[in-house]
């Protein structure tokens, strides 16, 4: 732990089974091909993929489901060294995709009592943190004890030691036992993120921000922590916005759309990336929704992560 890390992230790492029959209900899908899943998890693997030095702190299971998981990040370049494996037989969360046509994809997901939601405090480890440039913290991580206070815990020790915080907050309403609980951790962790990503429809699920404009929410943001909030719109773009009081906005790229999911984690992982290399934030939105347009356009989410070469192909063949 020496070499300082570009980026480590906090929570959910899990397996994907996307459904290799297409254009048909989950009811009469056959095969599947298994890929390694979670918001985190694709976003250190894409972060990889686009060249950056990137590590990854969670618990998975002890059983061919957690090796897989393991050796996948190995064989991409996602540092191993802060992956427990559980002692307590808690399984890694199983994600089964259904692919009714490019506009109507669903999950199904199994995550009662699974094991990245037993990464406990002890698990996370201060100098593997003091030695990383950014931390990148999901929200599901936030919704069960003792994950929970692993990731308050890597959150302290960033501040700490003045790591940068980015809070992805990936919300998934089955993780959640409230709205009310979820909007608490999720204002909890914003306030002290340095840089918060999402969707619109996930800002909502902060009870302070439902009734506010884009500007707003960021407005709101900038009294704490945050120096830079990014809005998601899907296929209408993004908005960023930065302390100085700057707007930026971001157009979506034409995509021969297969499946729907996958282009959050995409355009988290590329946004990042160009953030991390100094690139400025309308470079970064750029980046970020060519990333999204390449992974929605293929089969996976984590095997489908572009290189930069990619990305940066698509911005010149559409700009």
């Amino acid at each position: 732990m020496t070499k300082k890390k570009q980026i480590v992230a906090i929570g959910r790492a899990a397996v994907d089974l996307n459904a290799n029959e297409m254009n048909r209900p989950m009811e009469e899908t056959s095969t599947f091909t298994k890929y390694v899943g979670g918001s985190p998890a694709n976003i250190m693997i894409g972060t990889a993929k686009l060249g950056l030095d990137v590590g990854m702190i969670t618990n998975v299971s002890d059983d061919q489901h957690g090796k897989f998981i393991t050796n996948y990040f190995e064989k991409i370049g996602v540092d191993t060294s802060q992956i427990h494996v559980d002692e307590n037989g808690h399984k890694s969360g199983l994600t089964f995709t259904e692919i009714k046509s490019p506009k109507e994809s669903s999950i199904l997901m199994y995550r009662e009592e699974v094991a990245d939601l037993y990464l406990a405090p002890e698990h996370v480890n201060e100098l593997y943190i003091k030695n990383s440039e950014y931390l990148l913290i999901s929200g599901t991580a936030l919704a069960k004890s003792p994950s929970r206070e692993a990731v308050i815990k890597a959150l302290l020790l960033a501040k700490k030691h003045d790591v940068k915080v980015i809070f992805e907050l990936d919300y998934r309403p089955y993780s959640w036992v409230s709205e009310e609980e979820t909007s608490i951790y999720y204002e909890l962790v914003a306030d002290q993120a340095d840089v918060v990503i999402g969707t619109r429809d996930e800002f909502d699920m902060v009870e302070r921000y439902k009734p506010l404009t884009d500007k707003e929410i960021s407005e709101l943001l900038f009294k704490s922590t945050p120096h830079l909030v990014v809005i998601k719109h899907g296929v209408q773009g993004s908005n960023a916005f930065d302390k100085e009081g700057n707007v930026f906005e971001g157009k979506a790229f034409k995509a021969n759309v297969v499946k729907t999911f996958g282009a959050g984690d995409s355009y988290a992982a590329a946004f990042i990336y160009a953030l991390v290399k100094g690139k400025s934030v309308e470079e970064a939105l750029k980046y970020g929704a060519a990333s999204a347009a390449i992974v929605v356009s293929s089969h996976s989410s984590s095997e489908a992560m572009p290189t930069v070469d990619k990305i940066e192909n698509l911005i010149k063949e559409q700009s």
